[in-house]
């Protein structure tokens, strides 16, 4: 696995020494909706300096420091929340990205805990605003077909939402939702009574036919892209994501000197001879045909693989940590891979209510 941060000594609330990774690039998060209900505890603990996490696998309890955080990737369903904390980040000198989870199941009634959709457009456009294009990207995740959403339903709500979100993206992102490989999935499914239809390659293949015709003829030119999938549909111009992804920090962030050194990335100009925006770079290297444009003069040139090796197989994503725990978001989607079940999530929910500053997510 890719080494992902150090080890560094801090001092806990309780005045108590410890052991704490710390991270440069922070994922937040993979397993629950940080932004969404937890955005307040994050940003106190960003301040604070450090969080404790609980390995999902053996219960183990560690700590995670924040000294060296140059990069956060925030996964969200309504990441409204943070818009009151971005500029703190900015002091900070702190790059992110959203990857913002925008379905429509509203008829269906599978995510009941976010708000209504043309909230959601709207939070995503007021982010936009805020961060920029390019930085908000879109995602549709996952694809899901029952006895009452087809194929042709499943169009239908991109073209919806893609219309509103024309001038706001630049990528929508996607995965077909393998429910027989996700037990937990497999059994909220069932539990609630969701009549699923597993993908096959036949239908992945017609969906993303249909996919990347309408981008075309709907001008919306989005990139698309499929999380996590072993199918190559790149014949429809839909190639493999890396969610976590160093392209994009490269591209918001290469003026940050420590994370390109983290990222081993060297900035150069056009002209090999001229020397880099950065003083301690000795030689320029060539630019090649994978070179990072940045501007019409620099480009950023990475000299090894970033990729994330612990991931799942076909995951492309770079080596961050997460800092989220399963079992702790209320939104309460029908489909959820990270809730064991309702009653567990609104539990720990309470708990970090009860205590919403405390180290740990859960109060």
């Amino acid at each position: 696995m890719a080494k992902t941060a150090e080890r560094i000594r801090i001092t806990l609330d309780s005045g108590v020494s410890a052991e704490a990774q710390a991270p440069v690039i922070v994922s937040a998060s993979r397993s629950t909706d940080i932004p969404a209900f937890y955005a307040d505890w994050f940003f106190e603990r960003l301040k604070r300096g450090y969080s404790a996490w609980t390995n999902p696998f053996n219960g183990v309890t560690s700590y995670v420091s924040y000294t060296n955080t140059r990069f956060i990737v925030f996964w969200s369903k309504n990441p409204q929340p943070l818009l009151e904390h971005l500029d703190y980040l900015t002091e900070q000198n702190i790059g992110c990205y959203i990857q913002y989870t925008l379905n429509d199941y509203e008829t269906e009634g599978l995510e009941k805990g976010v708000p209504p959709l043309s909230q959601r457009i709207e939070t995503f456009k007021m982010l936009v605003d805020k961060l920029g294009k390019g930085r908000i990207i879109w995602r549709f995740d996952p694809m899901i077909l029952t006895d009452r959403i087809s194929i042709d339903d499943l169009l239908a709500k991109v073209k919806n939402i893609g219309d509103q979100l024309k001038d706001y993206t630049e990528k929508l992102v996607f995965s077909f939702a393998d429910i027989a490989s996700y037990r937990k999935v497999k059994s909220n499914l069932e539990k609630n009574g969701i009549n699923y239809i597993e993908w096959d390659e036949a239908t992945m293949n017609e969906f993303a036919s249909k996919l990347s015709e309408m981008n075309r003829k709907r001008g919306w030119n989005f990139k698309l892209a499929t999380c996590g999938e072993k199918i190559n549909i790149e014949q429809y111009g839909i190639e493999h994501n890396r969610c976590v992804d160093d392209d994009l920090m490269i591209r918001f962030a290469y003026q940050d000197k420590v994370l390109m050194n983290f990222l081993k990335v060297d900035i150069t100009h056009r002209q090999t001879a001229t020397p880099s925006i950065f003083e301690e770079f000795e030689a320029q290297p060539a630019i090649t045909s994978d070179a990072i444009m940045l501007t019409p003069e620099l480009y950023a040139v990475k000299k090894k693989n970033n990729k994330d090796k612990g991931q799942r197989q076909f995951c492309g994503c770079i080596a961050s940590k997460d800092i989220g725990q399963y079992n702790t978001c209320p939104h309460l989607c029908e489909y959820c891979y990270a809730n064991t079940s309702k009653d567990i999530a609104v539990a720990n929910w309470k708990r970090h209510k009860s205590n919403p500053n405390g180290d740990k997510i859960i109060g």
